[in-house]
């Protein structure tokens, strides 16, 4: 937050759950659809942001859920993150396809889904419907599980690798 209490255009969009299952139940009074997706976002690139804005054209409100830094740790290893969780939010949020963004300290989204209520849960396309965290609770409620295609060829992983000179 800037001095005076007021929000960085950074950080505007980047809430606590309670704040977004506030403006999500506002935006749900005027008919509007959210969408839910999660992710570490750790370096975004062309891929994320692809992906990102695929998501938000299933509904009217984009929820990104952001992996806390010690959640990233735990999935992807001691090296991962490459850059802060507040960083990871703020970039995050910088795109126009997202309306708003949560960090999340546990290793799966679910308890997060549950207060969110989201009618659209959205994951890349890696993932099986079935597979996905959140999608019998979202379907249970009448949402829908919606796969995304990754854009070949871009991965966090990979752009890691290629810095450090492993090209595969």
């Amino acid at each position: 937050m800037r001095a005076g209490g007021k929000r960085s255009f950074l950080t505007d969009k980047v809430k606590s759950a309670g704040e977004l299952a506030r403006e999500l139940a506002a935006v749900r009074a005027k008919g509007g659809r959210v969408v839910f997706t999660n992710g570490c976002f750790d370096i975004l690139h062309y891929g994320h942001v692809a992906y990102l804005e695929k998501a938000r054209r299933l509904g009217d409100f984009l929820v990104v859920g952001i992996n806390s830094d010690l959640s990233v740790r735990r999935l992807k290893g001691p090296s991962r993150p490459v850059n802060h969780q507040r960083f990871r939010a703020a970039v995050v949020a910088a795109l126009e396809s997202v309306d708003g963004v949560v960090i999340f300290g546990e290793d799966t989204p679910l308890a997060l889904i549950k207060k969110l209520k989201p009618d659209v849960l959205a994951k890349g396309g890696d993932w099986k419907k079935k597979n996905i965290v959140g999608s019998d609770f979202v379907e249970g409620r009448g949402g829908r599980v919606v796969p995304i295609a990754f854009e070949k060829g871009f991965s966090t992983t990979s752009i890691i690798n290629n810095c450090q000179g492993n090209r595969r």
